[in-house]
């Protein structure tokens, strides 16, 4: 195969696993002002979907208001159905079945397409939960889907073919919910690293989930640097039901089930532990406490519970999952509680030999000043095949996110006396957050059509929230502040993106001397680069023009350059502050940076000597103007072999 024309690399094919009403606000987007203003919500962007496929009748892709799309669309409909297609979905094709529609038997793609782009429908709930109007992140943005995987599935050739065709039929942005787990291959065997090379060459931005790998570290995915890597994280909405004890305490958890008969008495309380095997336990008519174990699903408890006779259930994470909850619809009145609630359960069973409980259902509730909190399954750093590029970039909402389904969900009304459907679904994961950042970046496109992908990202990274909705820096699933391994540079805050005063560029040829720096080989570089290359030029990592920095400890000082581009106003000095870094000395020189036009470059060195640093430092760098604050996250670490 080698000797035929056109011949690049090959490699054995490999599997790729999957990975609303309310976050549009939450993330500050508010229609006729602000950043939807400023960007006429995402028009004439167009984003490619790739994933499961599309409903295309669902009410999420009507075309009210939408323009019609820009001539430089060369996609397909492939339904037979000329109205399928429209001026909101301008294009649907099939890879896994070519010979049938590109119809979503699984969910996910509607799911991930309508969170990206939806347009706007009234009225949008789960079961009477989370009411109110489903809209995208870019309403008036252009969709089209490239389905590449059946079911939870995904074949490697199939997603190759969906990046093929998005950059041929003219697609601004990409978002990419799925990936190969947290493989050490290097990028030159990574599918989607290449793919997106590609897209990112020709001037697409491509947004791609972290992985549900957390909260071990190291197992961060799609980590290239021209990707932005999208974390997951809770929004401020729950949709309560809280677990009253004997003892008068109460603990808030989570269920989307929502019941309004279930008994107001308190109950005999049960630990069923496990709760996979029930038979030598009582549990009939008594509330059972479970704790949740790999490999057993939360619905497969519910029904265990339930045909065992139990009354309800209450599901406690283990230390793992800490404090995120799920608002899952489940099969019968229960409630998810985080790891240090269970613990004071368990506490207070072996305080009492009558131990008593009940659950109150009270509905969704939004204002929790603990959101954004990043989610215990968000995969983490370092990553592995690059440990000079700090991922995840970016967090951004990917916890109970409701957004369209392909078919009806039967199921109870709140109201519990009649049946009745949803068309909308609420899920969990970090294939939730990446469309999330894909919609951010149609509007950052819209609103900026000369931007490249490069400064897109920086102007996402550099202006993000390291706060929460009460004042603190942002928890992971324990409720003790994030690293810079969990949250990248932070959560994405749409509104200061638009307006990010400096930012970090790249240019496609940039990448080149960085990729011969991990020592690949040329044919290796070539591989990514799809193109011929010798490897004449070679950076260290860290010395990419990135906008946040991931430095490996040395015994010597070390100097990293960067070079910031003049965005905002055009006359004004920026003053440098860095923060943090304990054991690490951190100098940058010069400390101001002056503008007198507008696109004008300035550069800076950044140098760092280690003292007694032990193990991993944290801090930041940031230039600050009278209007604006620039700020990149800097990471110091020991360097990690990888086998």
């Amino acid at each position: 195969m080698e000797k035929k024309p056109g011949f690049v690399s090959a490699r054995p094919q490999r599997i790729f696993q999957l990975h609303t009403t309310h976050t549009p606000s939450f993330l500050g987007l508010h229609q006729n002002v602000g950043l939807w203003n400023a960007s006429n919500s995402g028009k004439g962007v167009i984003i490619g979907i790739l994933d499961t496929g599309i409903a295309p009748q669902h009410p999420s892709f009507n075309d009210n208001g939408m323009p019609n799309p820009p001539l430089k669309w060369k996609g397909k409909c492939e339904f037979n159905v000329t109205t399928y297609c429209n001026k909101k979905l301008i294009g649907a094709r099939n890879y896994v079945q070519p010979d049938r529609f590109p119809l979503d038997l699984a969910g996910h793609g509607t799911h991930s397409s309508s969170t990206a782009a939806g347009n706007f429908v009234d009225g949008a709930n789960f079961f009477g939960n989370a009411n109110g109007t489903a809209v995208g992140i870019a309403p008036r943005a252009h969709v089209a889907m490239y389905k590449v995987c059946f079911a939870i599935f995904c074949l490697e050739y199939k997603i190759l073919a969906g990046l093929d065709a998005a950059i041929e039929d003219g697609v601004d942005v990409i978002s990419l919910s799925l990936g190969f787990g947290h493989s050490r291959s290097p990028l030159y065997n990574d599918t989607i690293a290449i793919g997106a090379y590609s897209a990112m060459e020709k001037g697409i931005f491509v947004s791609c989930s972290a992985g549900n790998d957390g909260p071990g570290s190291g197992t961060v995915q799609n980590g290239a640097p021209w990707i932005l890597t999208v974390g997951a994280s809770t929004t401020d909405r729950k949709i309560r039901a809280v677990a009253v004890l004997g003892n008068g305490a109460e603990y808030e958890g989570e269920s989307a089930f929502q019941p309004t008969n279930f008994s107001r008495k308190l109950l005999p309380l049960v630990n069923g532990k496990y709760c996979d095997l029930l038979h030598s336990i009582d549990v009939k008519g008594k509330i059972v406490l479970c704790d949740t174990k790999r490999g057993l699903y939360r619905e497969q408890i519910a029904r265990t519970v339930k045909s065992a006779g139990g009354a309800g259930m209450i599901l406690m994470n283990n230390k793992e999952g800490g404090s995120t909850t799920l608002a899952v619809y489940d099969v019968f009145s229960m409630t998810q509680v985080s790891y240090k609630d269970g613990q004071e359960i368990i506490h207070y069973m072996k305080s009492t030999s009558t131990p008593v409980a009940m659950i109150t259902f009270k509905g969704t509730k939004i204002g929790d000043k603990h959101a954004p909190t990043v989610a215990y399954f968000s995969s983490r750093g370092l990553f592995v095949k690059s440990q000079g590029i700090l991922k995840p970039d970016i967090i951004g909402p990917g916890v109970n996110i409701l957004a369209a389904w392909p078919t009806p969900i039967e199921g109870e009304t709140i109201s519990a006396s009649s049946s009745s459907s949803s068309t909308f679904n609420i899920l969990s994961g970090t294939s939730m957050s990446c469309p999330h950042l894909a919609g951010v970046a149609a509007l950052l496109k819209s609103a900026h059509p000369d931007w490249s992908p490069a400064a897109i990202k920086s102007a996402i990274m550099t202006t993000a929230d390291l706060v929460n909705l009460g004042k603190n820096l942002i928890q992971d699933e324990t409720l003790e502040p994030a690293d810079l391994l969990t949250i990248g540079s932070g959560h994405v805050n749409p509104s200061r993106a638009n307006d990010p005063g400096l930012i970090y560029d790249i240019q496609p040829e940039d990448y080149i001397p960085y990729l011969c720096g991990l020592n690949y080989t040329d044919d290796q570089v070539s591989s990514i680069v799809n193109k011929k290359i010798h490897c004449k030029s070679r950076i260290p990592q860290s010395e990419l023009n990135y906008p946040s920095f991931s430095i490996p400890k040395e015994s010597s000082a070390q100097t990293y350059t960067r070079t910031v581009t003049k965005v905002g106003e055009a006359i004004s000095a920026y003053t440098v502050k860095v923060s943090g870094l304990k054991g690490v000395e951190v100098t940058v020189n010069p400390k101001i940076l002056k503008f007198t036009v507008l696109n004008q470059k300035a550069s800076y060195n950044v140098t760092v000597k280690t003292l007694d640093l032990t193990g991993h430092s944290q801090g930041y760098i940031v230039w600050s103007s009278d209007r604006y604050s620039v700020r990149s996250p800097i990471h110091v670490f020991p360097h990690i072999s990888v086998i």
